[in-house]
Formats: C-alpha cells, sequence, structure tokens
C-alpha cells in the first residue's frame, strides 16, 4: 500500500431542529404514546437559601402545568436530591414515563480561581450526565433535556453519559442508547454545537477502547478515512517505504519490533484563506503499547491499548471543526506503529539519527512516545511551516502520579497561548496545568559526550525531561505539549458523572476544540 488518499468535498447537512414550545404535540402524548414508547424528562433544580430547593425556569413552567405536583415532589425529596444529586419521579404525569430532577448547585455558581473551573458549566454537564444514565436505567428511550440554563453544556453531559461502547457484545446484547432532545428552549444551535462536540468526543472514545488487534496502525488510517473524507478533509496515507524514504529512523526503530506495519497520516482541514498559516497538530499513535524490551508490567498492559489517545483526540478534534466550520487552517501529522518485543525490536543503548540531524540515545525502550513525536515535529514544520504546533500524547506515568485524572499536563513556550488554553481548560471542565520548560531540564536530556539528546536523561522528572526532549526539535514557533496520560486513558474518577467508569475518556478533546474555537473566532470569546 503506498497511498490510500480521499478528498471527496461532501459537508455534512445539520438541519436545525424548530422551535419547540411546552404545548407542542410532540412533548405531551396521549396514553397510546406512552404505551409505544418510553419517554423521559429532565428538569433541573438550585440550591437557594436555607438549603431550599428552586426549580430553573423550565422546571417551573412545567410545574404549572402539573398544578404544582412537581415542587410538592421536590419539597418532599429534598434530603435525597441534595445526598444522591437525582430523584427519579414516575407516575407523575401520563406524558412521561419519568422525570429525572437533578441538582445543579448553587444557581449564581461561576468561575472559581482556585479551582480553575466554572463550577456553573461543570454543575450542568454533571446534572445533565447523570440524569440521562438514570433515566436511561428506567428503561427510557427518547429522553427530553431541559437547557438547565446552559443548553451547549447539558448537550454535552447527556451525550457524553447514554455513550457505550459495546461493538464486541453480541447483538441481541446491546443496550439501546436513547435518543435526546432539547426541551422547551429555542436555543438549539447551542444545543447542537454541545453535540458536536460529545459526539467528537465519543468517536475518540471509542477509537481508544478498541482492542489492539482490532485497531492496528491500518486500522486506525482507515477509520480517520472514514470519518474525515466525507466531510471534505484530505487525509494522505503513507506506508512504510515513504516513512524509509523520509529518513524517519527514530519512527523506524520504535516500529521494528512489530509485525505490523507503521502507517504515518498526513491530514489536512482547509477551512480559512489559502495565505493563512495553518495549525499543526502532532499525535502521539502508538495503538499498542507493550514496552518493547522495557516491558510494562503485565496487570497494566491491556490498558495501554488506548496509548492511542493522543492520536484520536487530534482526529475527533478535527472533525468538530469541520462540523462547526471553523475558519481554520489546520494540519495534523500522526505517525502510527506499535510497540513490541522481538528480534527486531529497538534496543537499550541503541542510538539513531533524528530528522532534524540529532544522534538519539534510546535508553528506555517504554518511552518510545518521544521518538515517534520527535519525527512527525520536524516533519511537520518541514512540510507545513505552520503558526502554532500542538502535540498530544500520553507521555509519562510521572504525569498521571503527580496530576491524576485532575488535569493535563501542559509545557508551552508562549504566555499568550498558555492563556488560551488555560481558559479553554476552564470552560470545558477538561482542566489543563502548566509545568515548567526550564534549562535545567533541557541539559538533563542533552548533556552528554557520545550523542545529542537522551530519550531518558538524568535525574527524575520524567514529564519535564519528555518535554525538554521534545522542544530539542521544535524551532521557534509557538508550541504546546500537552502529556494526557492521567486523564486520556481508562476512566477512574467517580466525580465525572458524565463518563463511564473503567472506560476510555476521550479527554481533551474537547479542550481543543473549544481552544479552536478561540482562536478561530477571538471576538466571541
Amino acid at each position: 500500500m503506498r497511498y490510500l488518499s480521499t478528498n471527496h468535498f461532501h459537508k455534512f447537512l445539520y438541519s436545525k431542529q424548530p422551535n419547540k414550545k411546552l404545548n407542542d404535540r410532540r412533548y405531551f402524548a396521549t396514553d397510546q404514546d406512552v404505551m409505544c414508547e418510553k419517554k423521559g424528562l429532565l428538569l433541573g433544580v438550585y440550591q437557594g437559601e436555607n438549603n431550599e430547593l428552586c426549580l430553573t425556569p423550565s422546571a417551573k413552567k412545567f410545574d404549572d402545568h402539573l398544578c404544582g405536583k412537581l415542587s410538592e415532589c421536590v419539597k418532599g425529596a429534598r434530603e435525597e436530591i441534595g445526598h444522591r444529586g437525582f430523584k427519579i419521579l414516575n407516575n407523575l404525569t401520563k406524558d412521561f414515563w419519568s422525570i429525572a430532577v437533578v441538582d445543579l448547585g448553587k444557581e449564581n455558581a461561576g468561575f472559581s480561581q482556585t479551582e480553575l473551573i466554572d463550577q456553573g458549566l461543570e454543575n450542568v454537564r454533571s446534572g445533565a450526565g447523570i440524569g440521562v444514565r438514570k433515566l436511561a436505567q428506567q428503561g427510557v428511550k427518547r429522553i427530553l433535556v431541559e437547557s438547565l440554563g446552559k443548553p451547549e453544556q447539558a448537550a454535552e453531559g447527556a451525550a457524553l453519559a447514554v455513550w457505550r461502547y459495546q461493538e464486541n457484545r453480541s447483538k441481541e446484547h446491546w443496550k439501546p442508547i436513547p435518543s435526546l432532545e432539547l426541551f422547551d428552549s429555542t436555543d438549539a444551535d447551542s444545543w447542537q454545537r454541545g453535540l458536536f462536540k460529545a459526539e467528537s468526543q465519543n468517536l475518540a472514545r471509542r477509537l481508544c477502547d478498541t482492542p489492539g488487534n482490532q485497531m492496528t496502525p491500518l486500522h486506525f488510517a482507515q477509520e480517520t478515512v472514514n470519518e474525515l473524507c466525507p466531510c471534505g478533509i484530505k487525509v494522505e496515507v503513507r506506508d512504510k517505504e515513504w516513512i524509509e524514504s523520509k529518513k524517519m529512523f527514530a519512527f523506524l526503530a520504535v516500529a521494528g519490533g512489530s509485525c505490523e506495519p507503521p502507517i504515518f497520516l498526513d491530514i489536512h482541514y482547509c477551512g480559512g484563506p489559502p495565505e493563512q498559516k495553518p495549525i499543526l497538530f502532532v499525535g502521539k499513535g502508538i495503538t499498542y503499547d507493550s514496552g518493547g524490551l522495557c516491558k510494562k508490567p503485565c496487570h497494566t498492559m491491556s490498558m495501554y491499548r488506548a496509548d492511542i489517545c493522543g492520536a484520536a483526540s487530534i482526529i475527533a478534534a478535527i472533525r468538530a471543526a469541520n462540523a462547526l466550520s471553523l475558519p481554520l487552517n489546520i494540519n495534523a501529522v500522526i505517525p502510527l506503529c506499535e510497540n513490541m518485543p522481538s528480534g527486531m525490536a529497538m534496543k537499550c543503548g541503541d542510538i539513531v539519527m533524528g530528522l532534524n540531524g540529532k544522534s538519539i540515545r534510546i535508553q528506555d525502550t517504554n518511552k518510545e512516545g518521544r521518538l515517534l513525536l520527535a519525527d512527525g515535529l520536524v516533519y511537520g514544520q518541514q512540510a507545513h511551516k505552520p503558526r502554532l504546533i500542538i502535540d498530544v500524547s500520553s507521555m509519562t506515568e510521572g504525569t498521571r502520579k503527580s496530576l491524576g485524572s485532575g488535569a493535563s499536563a501542559v509545557f508551552c513556550n508562549s504566555q499568550t497561548m498558555w492563556s488560551q488554553i488555560e481558559k479553554a481548560g476552564v470552560i470545558t471542565g477538561d482542566r489543563v496545568w502548566r509545568m515548567p520548560l526550564w534549562k535545567y531540564f533541557t541539559q538533563q536530556v542533552t548533556t552528554y559526550s557520545s550523542h545529542d539528546v537522551d530519550n531518558q536523561g538524568h535525574g527524575e522528572g520524567q514529564p519535564c525531561l519528555a518535554a525538554a526532549f521534545l522542544n530539542e526539535f521544535v524551532t521557534c514557533v509557538d508550541w504546546i505539549h500537552m502529556d494526557i496520560t492521567g486523564v486520556g486513558m481508562k476512566c477512574e474518577d467517580k466525580a465525572l458523572t458524565y463518563l463511564t467508569k473503567g472506560r476510555m475518556t476521550g479527554r481533551p478533546t474537547r479542550t481543543l476544540i473549544q481552544l479552536l474555537y478561540q482562536l478561530a473566532c477571538p471576538s466571541s470569546c
């Protein structure tokens, strides 16, 4: 296979839902409708003074329709809602099989400087997530969600919560995913924007959760073509012969241990004028990471099918950029391979030449991500002349140990770009935390007499050493390095009620989308 490139210019057509009023026939059903289809409704309440619960405007309107029955039920379940965050009401009205009332916290909750998050937006995501999940457990097939004051965030939380990974189950055991509709709001654009973002993150979750034997480099390339080319995004898929012709020896060293051939993706989204310099994404695409000869512990190894999470989030973000018609030019380069032990695998102590002419000693085969990204960064800069580089990867266990799943570690050489991505994390609730790019760490990976750069370096602080290593392959251009090891793989965080515990997260897809939106539309942010 020399090429697998497609350049169809078909645009997805997204039809806006007509404005719906509370007395619309679609919302208030007959007995026959309820018998044929289980329909649910999600409403919100705020915490008022003296721990009283106050209905949202949409909930008040619905309560008036029920002559106060909803407010009476909420008052009686005040302690349960405060403790569990929700209450399921059945047999309240013949129009809905079940009604979920969710706690949205304090009505005036907003940006928290200490927490670096917009708590009001996150409360809406959490409330929508837990509400639709509980309604789905009631067997509801169609869920109407009120805007909760923030229709975009309500859509995000709801669509993320109902997603399931069940591709490898027998069809008869698949659990149906309920449909979602906006209730009692005319802001269909914000709702649709939230759905775009959530659906993109769900794409990243599916790619990450697919087992390594089903998501090889070639399979990932085909999935990328399937997802992006129908939107009019050009995808060039390069084979091993092309990679060898470009002398990407660091990339080839990682790929050498596997029978699966390496693939190099070059993606072009042209939403801006031709003269506009592009934003360049570089993604780590290890479809399965055993650690190579420096093997990972067996009890955690299956999780590293998601070592492709950086590449997956980039593919998902570009698809969302197209759906949102962002006026940007975006390029992405993604080296794809497996990191496996074999007689052909790279060995500790090997020295390879990077694409920019710097010699690299491979001190630890389990630190293969920086080798892939080194060649990807140099190629992307040479081929696309970007104005901003963003690389995304699950790079080091040190990031997971220091930040857990609370935030992505970000290394940035531009204060302006750091401010932009920090703002994006605040808005999406998928936070970032800045780490240092000090010369101290550069010296730890470059002060060797036998070679230019070391893929392990001296001393502790592996996240910082990895960033210092990559910095040797970045020229004078704005650069953001995101280490997403803690956030991008398996979800272990019970606080994120809209994600499924034990499954892959798809993070930080929405933060990347929000960053692109801010760069494309600075006046509206």
